[in-house]
């Protein structure tokens, strides 16, 4: 890591980071520039300029990114229908790439040759940024501090911002024991009692949602327009991506939708147990999959279901920049153009139900053909004799044989 100058670290003001930003300069003898992004994690992100500047940072890179978020990297994911481990809607993953793509963008822009993050050598995280800044730019530097020094608990940190000066807001009140990160798609929460799996989660670590019991006792209906696969508008309101999101969380989180208690399998071999609250996202895979019941052909659907879980792995593991990814992309979102109507939901205690779905110009439902009552000939049922023969051929063959 030699004849490094400058660098741009990922920098949320916290102590972490705040850490990071100190021993970067000791450690290397580079200047620093800093990058915050607002992901929609509901906290702001401007007092992060003020921690900068007061240790010496000129270069500060604040941005809101929550629009480029939801359209180019939730929606595009959201059009698979992707689920990691059939549960996890992969809210920490899927907002690596736009990160580690600004990290190296503001690197080009500043002439600086390293990036650096605050990602511990145990997570995924430090994986998703790296290859991401390595895909982009194969000649970026990458320093990870959890990798290299030995300041690896809390109390090693904060001695460490004591010793040189570094700012620390103590929260007043119970500090939360949970290792925690949120944006738009969602909030996870890690360490504390959920590192025994046994223990369940106390009330009062939920941040976005009440619980199913408290929930209202009346419903809330929503009708969810789809173009090309993505939700445009709700009731009838054209909303941008961002938009659907903020109000989707609102909504479902206040009818006790879209908790998850999972252990998961992490890139880097351990398995560990985790908490989520991912109200919008919860609400939009199943809407969209009604959509889909509507408007795809039943082997195009198989075959994205098929795709997915290899879809959910490439995104969890930090390869959303890879080739890969970006040829199933073009597949998924071809078959997302008949993705075309309204699907009509009911949330209530925790539930996502489908009450209705409709698109006047993609539909491929013939209620000529499926009706039960008389279809008046569209359909032979003395059709099905011979396709149930033909199917059957290599079974009775099979079967004389075990005879």
């Amino acid at each position: 890591m030699s004849n490094i100058d400058k660098v741009v670290l990922a920098y949320s003001g916290g102590l972490d980071t705040s850490v990071i930003l100190k021993w970067l300069q000791d450690k290397y003898d580079c200047e620093v520039v800093t990058f915050t992004a607002d992901l929609g994690q509901g906290e702001e992100v401007e007092p992060a300029r003020a921690k900068a500047q007061s240790m010496g940072i000129k270069e500060i890179y604040i941005e809101d990114l929550r629009e480029e978020f939801a359209r180019d990297y939730v929606f595009p994911m959201f059009r698979a229908n992707t689920i990691y481990e059939g549960e996890y809607l992969l809210g920490t993953s899927i907002a690596r790439p736009l990160i580690a793509k600004r990290l190296v963008e503001i690197a080009a822009e500043t002439g600086a040759q390293a990036v650096s993050h605050g990602a511990t050598g145990k997570g995924n995280d430090q994986v998703r940024f790296e290859l991401g800044a390595y895909a982009l730019n194969p000649n970026i530097k990458v320093i990870a501090p959890w990798r290299e020094w030995d300041l690896l608990s809390r109390q090693k940190l904060l001695d460490y911002a004591e010793q040189h000066g570094i700012p620390v807001e103590m929260k007043q009140g119970k500090k939360s024991p949970y290792s925690m990160d949120a944006n738009l798609l969602h909030i996870s929460y890690e360490g504390g009692i959920l590192e025994d799996p046994w223990s369940e989660p106390e009330e009062s670590m939920w941040r976005w949602s009440v619980s199913a019991e408290n929930a209202p006792d009346s419903p809330t209906y929503l009708e969810l327009t789809y173009q090309s696969g993505d939700i445009v508008a709700i009731n009838g309101e054209a909303m941008t991506p961002a938009e659907v999101m903020t109000y989707l969380n609102k909504v479902a989180g206040e009818n006790g939708i879209g908790r998850l208690d999972i252990v998961e399998n992490r890139y880097v071999g351990m398995k560990s147990r985790g908490c989520y609250e991912t109200p919008a996202g919860t609400v939009m895979i199943k809407a969209h999959r009604a959509i889909e019941s509507l408007t795809l052909d039943r082997e195009v659907a198989h075959l994205k279901d098929e795709l997915m879980p290899r879809y959910a792995s490439l995104i969890y593991n930090g390869y959303w920049w890879s080739p890969e990814r970006e040829m199933m992309q073009t597949m998924i979102d071809a078959s997302q153009k008949t993705v075309n109507g309204v699907v009509r939901i009911k949330l209530y205690k925790g539930n996502v139900i489908v009450v209705g779905r409709a698109s006047a110009t993609n539909s491929l439902f013939d209620e000529s053909i499926a009706t039960f009552e008389d279809d008046a000939g569209a359909y032979d049922q003395k059709d099905a004799e011979g396709f149930i023969k033909l199917n059957a051929l290599r079974l009775k063959i099979a079967g004389k044989k075990k005879q």
